[in-house]
């Protein structure tokens, strides 16, 4: 260390210090500063939920005060928003640490700036992600015609065994990811399985909907099921192609409506 003064609460931080480490996942980010002249160079790693950092460590390569910087970091704003932490200054770090030696505050205080690119990186990372990525979007349920009366007389809300719809016509209406997996889940029983989506795209989380583009379900986009019809059991249902809003038909021997 030197001929340089350093505090108590810096030489602590030197040699034991906390926090030290990576984190990995959806919701980590890392921000990377370094400087060329002293040769430190900081990353910092946080884990971020509901806007607020619930973990957070860091790897540093360089001098003393390069490792307590980063390493008081991270007990200042764990558990803070992102906005709080990006208001934590070089100073507030040096002054938390009981200061630090003129030549210091230039050369090894990066771990705000750290920090700060961290709270960037996961910020873009965000903004590049759809929110049907984030978050299942239930679709709208509509009053359908004909529901009632074919309850169990082909219609299901509810199914214990897929055998049932062996070699079977099905219509199966998006009600998110349960009625995806449903869907691939009878093609294993029936190569007529026909997924109606109300919009241009599906409810399910990003993975299913992957693993659904590469089933042998049939996917309708922009389709809702208007009415279902027949005499004692389901024989035909009327879609509306809301692209062409236009009315069609389709002949099928089971529907099944998750609720």
């Amino acid at each position: 260390m030197g001929t340089l003064h350093y505090s108590p609460t810096v030489m602590d931080h030197f040699r034991n210090p906390r926090n030290v480490g990576s984190l990995e996942g959806n919701n980590v980010a890392m921000g990377r500063v370094g400087n060329p002249v002293c040769g430190d160079l900081m990353d910092i790693y946080i884990e971020v939920e509901n806007d607020r950092i619930v973990d957070i460590k860091f790897k540093t390569f360089g001098c003393g005060s390069a490792i307590a910087t980063s390493s008081m970091i991270t007990e200042m704003v764990k558990g803070k928003t992102l906005d709080e932490a990006m208001k934590v200054s070089r100073k507030d770090v040096a002054s938390e640490l009981d200061g630090l030696p003129p030549i210091k505050m230039h050369c090894s205080n990066l771990a705000a700036d750290a920090l700060h690119e961290a709270i960037k990186n996961y910020r873009k990372m965000q903004a590049q992600q759809p929110e049907e990525a984030q978050k299942e979007i239930p679709p709208e349920n509509k009053k359908i015609i004909g529901e009632q009366k074919f309850l169990n007389h082909g219609l299901y809300h509810r199914v214990d065994d897929i055998s049932q719809f062996k070699d079977k016509r099905v219509i199966v209406p998006d009600r998110g990811n349960k009625s995806i997996e449903l869907a691939m889940a009878l093609t294993e029983q029936t190569g007529r399985v026909v997924f109606l989506s109300s919009s241009k795209d599906i409810s399910g989380s990003s993975d299913i909907k992957t693993k659904l583009k590469r089933s042998d379900v049939k996917v309708l986009y922009e389709s809702e099921l208007l009415e279902i019809k027949g005499s004692e059991d389901v024989e035909k249902v009327r879609v509306l192609d809301k692209n062409e809003d236009e009315e069609y038909e389709l002949s099928v021997d089971s529907v099944i409506i998750l609720n």
